[in-house]
Protein backbone atom coordinates (compact mmCIF):
# COMPACT_ATOMS: atom_id res chain seq x y z
CA UNK A 1 0.00 0.00 0.00
CA UNK A 2 1.44 3.52 -1.01
CA UNK A 3 2.15 5.54 2.22
CA UNK A 4 0.75 9.14 1.86
CA UNK A 5 1.44 12.10 3.81
CA UNK A 6 0.02 15.84 4.39
CA UNK A 7 1.87 18.71 3.44
CA UNK A 8 0.91 22.43 4.29
CA UNK A 9 3.00 25.61 2.98
CA UNK A 10 3.31 28.19 4.82
CA UNK A 11 3.77 30.54 1.83
CA UNK A 12 0.37 29.77 0.54
CA UNK A 13 -1.75 29.98 2.91
CA UNK A 14 -4.55 33.22 3.95
CA UNK A 15 -4.99 31.67 7.57
CA UNK A 16 -8.92 31.15 6.42
CA UNK A 17 -9.17 28.47 8.88
CA UNK A 18 -11.41 26.56 6.63
CA UNK A 19 -9.41 23.09 7.30
CA UNK A 20 -10.33 23.83 11.34
CA UNK A 21 -14.13 24.21 10.41
CA UNK A 22 -14.06 20.92 8.31
CA UNK A 23 -12.02 19.02 10.85
CA UNK A 24 -14.43 20.13 13.32
CA UNK A 25 -17.42 18.83 10.79
CA UNK A 26 -16.31 16.04 10.09
CA UNK A 27 -14.91 14.86 13.60
CA UNK A 28 -18.52 16.02 14.59
CA UNK A 29 -16.49 18.15 17.37
CA UNK A 30 -19.01 20.45 19.75
CA UNK A 31 -18.16 23.72 19.83
CA UNK A 32 -17.39 25.56 23.52
CA UNK A 33 -16.85 28.91 25.15
CA UNK A 34 -13.96 31.19 24.03
CA UNK A 35 -12.42 34.27 25.70
CA UNK A 36 -10.70 36.87 23.68
CA UNK A 37 -6.82 36.69 24.74
CA UNK A 38 -5.54 39.55 21.56
CA UNK A 39 -5.28 37.36 18.60
CA UNK A 40 -7.78 36.00 15.96
CA UNK A 41 -6.09 32.67 16.61
CA UNK A 42 -8.93 30.77 18.31
CA UNK A 43 -9.00 28.91 20.78
CA UNK A 44 -5.28 29.75 21.83
CA UNK A 45 -4.09 25.86 21.84
CA UNK A 46 -5.10 21.98 20.77
CA UNK A 47 -8.49 21.31 22.94
CA UNK A 48 -10.38 17.75 22.77
CA UNK A 49 -12.79 19.03 21.13
CA UNK A 50 -10.53 20.70 18.52
CA UNK A 51 -7.97 18.56 17.03
CA UNK A 52 -6.43 21.07 13.96
CA UNK A 53 -5.74 24.51 15.31
CA UNK A 54 -4.57 27.37 12.72
CA UNK A 55 -2.05 29.43 14.40
CA UNK A 56 -1.56 33.21 14.09
CA UNK A 57 1.30 34.77 14.44
CA UNK A 58 2.55 38.35 13.43
CA UNK A 59 6.12 39.67 13.10
CA UNK A 60 7.02 43.27 13.14
CA UNK A 61 9.33 43.97 10.21
CA UNK A 62 10.75 47.04 8.49
CA UNK A 63 7.67 49.52 9.73
CA UNK A 64 5.11 46.60 8.42
CA UNK A 65 3.43 43.44 9.81
CA UNK A 66 3.86 40.29 8.24
CA UNK A 67 1.75 37.23 9.30
CA UNK A 68 2.34 33.51 9.64
CA UNK A 69 -0.26 31.21 9.63
CA UNK A 70 0.86 27.32 10.47
CA UNK A 71 -1.31 24.51 10.70
CA UNK A 72 -0.94 22.13 13.97
CA UNK A 73 -2.47 19.16 14.59
CA UNK A 74 -1.10 15.46 15.15
CA UNK A 75 2.23 15.02 12.86
CA UNK A 76 1.71 11.30 12.79
CA UNK A 77 4.80 10.04 13.87
CA UNK A 78 6.89 7.13 12.38
CA UNK A 79 8.63 6.19 15.47
CA UNK A 80 5.15 7.46 17.44
CA UNK A 81 6.06 7.86 21.30
CA UNK A 82 2.28 7.59 22.10
CA UNK A 83 1.87 4.70 20.73
CA UNK A 84 5.00 3.31 22.40
CA UNK A 85 3.44 4.64 25.83
CA UNK A 86 -0.16 3.19 25.82
CA UNK A 87 -0.59 0.37 27.74
CA UNK A 88 -4.35 -0.14 26.33
CA UNK A 89 -3.27 -0.22 22.11
CA UNK A 90 -5.72 2.67 22.12
CA UNK A 91 -3.04 4.67 19.76
CA UNK A 92 -1.69 2.10 17.03
CA UNK A 93 -0.53 2.02 13.83
CA UNK A 94 -3.14 2.13 11.26
CA UNK A 95 -2.53 0.53 7.86
CA UNK A 96 -1.90 3.62 6.61
CA UNK A 97 1.23 4.12 8.52
CA UNK A 98 -0.82 7.33 10.10
CA UNK A 99 -1.40 7.03 14.08
CA UNK A 100 -5.09 6.05 14.42
CA UNK A 101 -6.84 5.69 18.05
CA UNK A 102 -9.66 4.05 19.69
CA UNK A 103 -11.61 5.73 22.24
CA UNK A 104 -13.27 2.92 23.74
CA UNK A 105 -9.64 1.27 24.76
CA UNK A 106 -8.38 4.81 26.00
CA UNK A 107 -8.51 4.71 30.14
CA UNK A 108 -7.07 8.13 30.19
CA UNK A 109 -4.01 7.30 31.93
CA UNK A 110 -2.40 10.32 29.87
CA UNK A 111 0.72 8.68 29.36
CA UNK A 112 0.59 9.58 25.94
CA UNK A 113 0.22 13.38 26.90
CA UNK A 114 3.49 13.46 28.71
CA UNK A 115 5.52 12.03 26.21
CA UNK A 116 4.45 13.31 22.79
CA UNK A 117 7.59 15.54 21.53
CA UNK A 118 4.70 17.35 19.58
CA UNK A 119 2.34 18.43 22.27
CA UNK A 120 -0.31 17.09 20.94
CA UNK A 121 -2.42 14.44 22.65
CA UNK A 122 -5.28 16.84 24.95
CA UNK A 123 -6.60 15.24 28.11
CA UNK A 124 -11.00 15.42 28.50
CA UNK A 125 -11.42 15.35 32.58
CA UNK A 126 -15.56 15.17 31.69
CA UNK A 127 -14.89 12.27 29.49
CA UNK A 128 -11.77 10.52 31.06
CA UNK A 129 -10.08 10.41 27.59
CA UNK A 130 -7.50 12.01 25.30
CA UNK A 131 -8.06 13.30 21.88
CA UNK A 132 -6.16 13.99 18.80
CA UNK A 133 -6.66 14.15 14.66
CA UNK A 134 -6.38 10.40 13.23
CA UNK A 135 -5.78 11.95 10.04
CA UNK A 136 -9.03 11.19 8.72
CA UNK A 137 -9.20 7.64 8.95
CA UNK A 138 -12.63 7.20 7.93
CA UNK A 139 -12.00 8.81 5.16
CA UNK A 140 -8.28 8.06 3.82
CA UNK A 141 -9.75 4.15 4.02
CA UNK A 142 -12.34 4.98 1.45
CA UNK A 143 -9.51 6.69 -1.05
CA UNK A 144 -10.82 10.54 0.27
CA UNK A 145 -8.07 12.54 1.13
CA UNK A 146 -7.95 14.71 4.66
CA UNK A 147 -11.03 16.96 5.48
CA UNK A 148 -8.73 19.92 6.14
CA UNK A 149 -7.46 18.97 2.74
CA UNK A 150 -10.22 18.81 0.84
CA UNK A 151 -11.57 22.34 2.21
CA UNK A 152 -8.32 24.13 1.32
CA UNK A 153 -9.51 26.81 -1.51
CA UNK A 154 -5.18 28.08 -1.95
CA UNK A 155 -3.45 24.57 -2.22
CA UNK A 156 -1.99 25.59 1.12
CA UNK A 157 -2.65 21.65 2.14
CA UNK A 158 -1.86 18.64 0.28
CA UNK A 159 -2.75 14.80 0.06
CA UNK A 160 -0.43 12.64 -1.81
CA UNK A 161 2.30 9.68 -2.24
CA UNK A 162 5.16 11.01 0.64
CA UNK A 163 8.00 10.39 -2.14
CA UNK A 164 6.29 12.64 -4.55
CA UNK A 165 5.49 15.37 -1.73
CA UNK A 166 8.81 15.28 -0.68
CA UNK A 167 10.00 16.11 -3.55
CA UNK A 168 7.12 18.90 -4.41
CA UNK A 169 8.08 20.15 -0.66
CA UNK A 170 12.23 20.47 -1.48
CA UNK A 171 11.56 21.90 -5.19
CA UNK A 172 9.21 24.35 -3.07
CA UNK A 173 11.25 25.42 -0.39
CA UNK A 174 14.24 26.18 -3.53
CA UNK A 175 11.87 28.22 -5.01
CA UNK A 176 10.97 30.28 -2.27
CA UNK A 177 14.57 30.55 -1.56
CA UNK A 178 16.11 32.10 2.12
CA UNK A 179 15.29 30.54 5.04
CA UNK A 180 12.46 28.20 3.29
CA UNK A 181 12.89 24.55 4.07
CA UNK A 182 11.33 21.75 4.26
CA UNK A 183 9.83 20.22 8.26
CA UNK A 184 9.42 16.35 9.42
CA UNK A 185 10.44 14.37 7.87
CA UNK A 186 13.55 14.28 9.73
CA UNK A 187 12.65 13.71 13.21
CA UNK A 188 10.75 10.84 14.76
CA UNK A 189 11.45 8.40 11.92
CA UNK A 190 9.53 10.73 9.53
CA UNK A 191 6.16 12.30 9.81
CA UNK A 192 3.24 12.15 7.88
CA UNK A 193 2.32 15.79 8.42
CA UNK A 194 5.06 17.90 6.54
CA UNK A 195 5.45 21.54 6.47
CA UNK A 196 7.63 24.01 4.08
CA UNK A 197 8.08 26.50 6.39
CA UNK A 198 9.29 30.08 4.78
CA UNK A 199 11.85 31.19 8.00
CA UNK A 200 13.80 29.28 10.72
CA UNK A 201 11.79 26.87 12.97
CA UNK A 202 12.22 29.14 16.15
CA UNK A 203 10.39 32.01 14.34
CA UNK A 204 6.90 29.54 14.68
CA UNK A 205 5.39 30.17 17.88
CA UNK A 206 4.81 26.57 19.20
CA UNK A 207 6.75 24.47 16.66
CA UNK A 208 9.24 22.22 18.46
CA UNK A 209 12.98 22.96 17.46
CA UNK A 210 14.74 19.25 17.11
CA UNK A 211 12.03 17.34 18.53
CA UNK A 212 12.44 13.63 19.72
CA UNK A 213 11.51 11.07 21.63
CA UNK A 214 11.39 11.35 25.58
CA UNK A 215 14.91 9.43 26.62
CA UNK A 216 13.07 8.21 29.37
CA UNK A 217 10.48 6.32 27.12
CA UNK A 218 13.21 5.42 24.76
CA UNK A 219 15.15 3.42 27.64
CA UNK A 220 12.17 1.95 29.11
CA UNK A 221 10.16 0.97 26.14
CA UNK A 222 13.42 0.45 23.73
CA UNK A 223 15.69 -1.14 26.16
CA UNK A 224 15.06 -1.95 29.90
CA UNK A 225 11.02 -3.32 28.73
CA UNK A 226 12.65 -5.75 26.27
CA UNK A 227 15.56 -7.37 28.42
CA UNK A 228 13.01 -8.13 30.92
CA UNK A 229 10.83 -9.60 28.41
CA UNK A 230 14.24 -11.94 27.74
CA UNK A 231 15.14 -12.19 31.41
CA UNK A 232 11.45 -13.82 31.97
CA UNK A 233 11.51 -15.82 28.99
CA UNK A 234 14.84 -17.10 30.38
CA UNK A 235 13.63 -18.27 33.76
CA UNK A 236 10.72 -20.29 31.50
CA UNK A 237 13.39 -22.12 29.48
CA UNK A 238 15.03 -22.73 32.42
CA UNK A 239 12.08 -24.03 34.54
CA UNK A 240 11.18 -26.63 31.27
CA UNK A 241 14.80 -27.28 30.92
CA UNK A 242 15.37 -28.18 34.53
CA UNK A 243 11.82 -30.66 34.47
CA UNK A 244 12.79 -32.26 31.19
CA UNK A 245 16.47 -33.10 32.97
CA UNK A 246 15.78 -33.98 36.03
CA UNK A 247 11.72 -34.47 36.26
CA UNK A 248 9.75 -33.33 38.78
CA UNK A 249 10.67 -33.07 42.25
CA UNK A 250 9.07 -35.55 44.91
CA UNK A 251 9.07 -36.99 48.05
CA UNK A 252 11.93 -39.62 49.06
CA UNK A 253 9.86 -42.70 48.73
CA UNK A 254 11.45 -44.69 51.69
CA UNK A 255 11.30 -41.73 54.27
CA UNK A 256 15.31 -41.71 53.78
CA UNK A 257 15.85 -38.33 54.63
CA UNK A 258 13.66 -38.09 57.71
CA UNK A 259 15.58 -41.21 58.91
CA UNK A 260 18.70 -38.93 58.46
CA UNK A 261 16.93 -35.99 60.27
CA UNK A 262 15.88 -37.89 63.50
CA UNK A 263 18.87 -39.47 63.62
CA UNK A 264 20.96 -36.32 63.81
CA UNK A 265 18.87 -35.42 66.52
Amino acid sequence: MAENIKLFDTSKCTGCRGCQLACKQWNNLPAKQTVNWGSYQNPPTLQPNTFLLMRFQEKAEGGTVKWFFRHEACMHCTDAACVKVCPTGALYYSEFKTVGKNLEKCIGCKDCVAACPFEVPRYDSEANKVFKCDMCESRIANKLEPACVKACPTGALKWGDKQAMLKIAEERAKELGGDAHVYGPQYVGGTHLAYVLQEKDAVYAGLKVDPKVPLSVTIWKDWLKPLSLIAGGGVIVGSLLHYILHGPKRPDEDGSKDKHAEGGK
